[in-house]
């Protein structure tokens, strides 16, 4: 059996998708999750062999779920299966671990497929997101160069802060982590802002997973 865990905070979504699924009779969906932290919990609770996952949720994104995954579960692999084919989700989603993205209006057939091809080892990509990666590849965004000071500028500590952010971790967890206190850990962040230039924790993340500025 292939085990399967669903990740969307859309109930209507993850409904939909275990009555698709609990008709396929080498498919069993063994958990369900509302976002990326239900899901990494749930993956270590249940070891599934792949992961459903939706991009944009509440407490953490897809994104951040996979990245996390990828570190402490490499053997679990992420299926990305959104609504969004924006560049930035489909070049942060690639570069997090996740070893296919589709989007949410892929027929039924393909989505059993993939689920099937993925847990073997393949990669699925919708057409029109490979579009997009294919272009990337053969034109690369000048963007990425324009970031490079940032890695330079980044003190160790800095470094070190940005990767939990980037896992997921509140103020309180990272100051625990790393023997700090809150507010040390708060001077951090506000000056990781200023430096990477974005106004919140998600934009820092997103960015740090951009342009490889955590390992």
């Amino acid at each position: 059996m292939i085990r399967i865990i669903l990740c969307d905070d859309q109930e209507i979504v993850t409904e939909g998708m275990t009555l698709i699924l609990s008709v396929v009779a080498d498919f069993s969906v063994v958990g369900v999750a509302r976002d990326g932290a239900e899901a990494v919990t749930l993956a270590a609770k249940l070891k599934p062999d792949i992961i459903l996952m939706d991009l944009r949720m509440p407490i953490l994104n897809g994104i951040q779920a996979t990245r996390q995954l990828h570190t402490h579960f490499p053997e679990i692999r992420v299926l990305v299966l959104t609504t969004y084919d924006d560049d930035a989700w489909v070049f942060d989603a690639i570069r997090a671990g996740a070893a296919g993205y589709l989007l949410k209006d892929t027929p039924r057939e393909h989505i059993i497929a993939a689920i099937r091809g993925t847990v073997a080892g393949a990669t699925y990509v919708d057409p029109k997101v490979a579009a997009k990666l294919f272009a990337h590849v053969a034109h690369p965004s000048p963007t990425a160069k324009a970031h490079d000071h940032i890695a330079i500028d980044l003190s160790e500590r800095e470094r070190e802060i940005l990767k939990l952010l980037t896992d997921g971790l509140n103020n309180t967890d990272i100051a625990e982590h790393l023997h700090l206190s809150k507010g040390t850990v708060q001077n951090y962040i506000s000056n990781l802002f200023v430096k990477l230039e974005v106004t919140d924790r998600t934009q820092a993340a997103l960015l740090a997973l951009r342009y490889g500025l955590v390992e």
